[in-house]
């Protein structure tokens, strides 16, 4: 029998499975204590950038997407730890990314505040990012060599995901499945690689954690389509970087390769500014928030969530798993 959408459970008698973090809180905690020792380094300026990216938080997606299909597998406290350092090792990845994509986007504000590239410059924010790569490998170290494939298979798309995206930047030629493949690279394989990883680690067998695994995907395919849509429709107190970042930057979100079917403006204004700034930007803008494009953009959210959400349904009932069915939905709430 399905159950009920995680979004009603709202009795009295039941408000902790309306927050995710909070049915792994104690997991959590562990993992914030070890990622912040992780952190420090012989040099202080690696430990200053690295301490000043994940110090400031974040939403912490990755670790308490892992904790919970962890839980929700059946996991015990026999392996917890070996769980809390594989949401460890994928949270300090992810933090290498962000450092290296604002490098490469010549980012300026990360999380509403000036980013390490700009604080700090190339040289040093680069290193940092090497620097949490290898923390981040100091962890797998510890795991057995299929679970350290996987996480390396994860770093190896992340690259290829960003020489595709470069390679599609001020590209009118972007389609919707260049789009699909890029984010699944550079997005979900994290997701992906998390929720395998989880599921092994709690003894789940190999049907479920091949479900996780293609949970991942789509949790993270959602996560990042919702991400380009507030690039989109702001504001900028919300999303902590400027309105329309991706689309000075060139990078084909969901939004634009939605608008290049739609609008041969817009394709003329992406190819032909290597820099869209001032009235080209806001020109683009309201061309991206066409209702049409906005409405295409969400069901394609919505058909990932509903994916998603029947991979979760599959699961051993348990508040992990409405915990999970609760973070699922949370994205498309996101964008509200």
């Amino acid at each position: 029998m399905k159950r009920a959408k995680a979004t009603q459970l709202d009795s009295p008698s039941t408000p902790e499975l309306l927050s995710p973090a909070r049915l792994v809180e104690a997991d959590l905690i562990a993992a914030e204590a070890r990622l912040v020792r992780l952190l420090d380094s012989n040099e202080s300026i690696i430990a200053e950038i690295c301490h000043y990216l994940v110090d400031a938080g974040g939403k912490r997606l990755r670790p308490t997407f892992i904790m919970l299909v962890y839980r929700a597998c059946g996991g015990g406290n026999q392996k917890v730890d070996f769980a809390i350092d594989a949401a460890i090792a994928l949270e300090l990845i992810h933090s290498a990314t962000l450092l290296h994509d604002d490098i490469i986007d010549r980012g300026l504000l990360r999380r509403g505040k000036p980013s390490a590239f700009a604080r700090y410059g190339f040289g040093p924010s680069l290193i940092a990012g090497d620097y949490l790569f290898c923390r981040a490998f100091e962890l797998c170290s510890r795991f057995e060599e299929r679970l350290i494939r996987t996480a390396a298979e994860a770093c190896i798309h992340l690259t290829e995901g960003e020489v595709m995206e470069s390679r599609y930047r001020h590209n009118v030629a972007a389609t919707l499945n260049d789009y699909i493949s890029v984010i699944d690279r550079k997005t979900a394989s994290l997701f992906y690689a998390g929720g395998k990883v989880a599921a092994d680690l709690a003894g789940a067998p190999p049907r479920t954690i091949n479900a996780m695994a293609k949970l991942g995907t789509a949790m993270g395919l959602a996560f990042q389509m919702v991400d380009d849509m507030l690039d989109i429709l702001g504001p900028e107190e919300k999303i902590g970087k400027p309105v329309g970042s991706d689309l000075r930057a060139g990078i084909p979100s969901l939004p634009v390769v939605l608008g290049f079917e739609r609008s041969a403006e817009l394709r003329k204004l992406f190819q032909n500014s290597t820099q869209i700034e001032g009235a080209v930007l806001e020109r683009a803008l309201e061309l991206l928030r066409a209702p049409e494009i906005v409405a295409d953009a969400r069901r394609l959210v919505a058909e990932q969530i509903a994916l998603a959400r029947g991979i979760v349904d599959d699961l051993p009932a348990s508040p992990y798993r409405e915990g999970l069915a609760t973070l699922i939905d949370d994205q498309t709430s996101r964008e509200v």
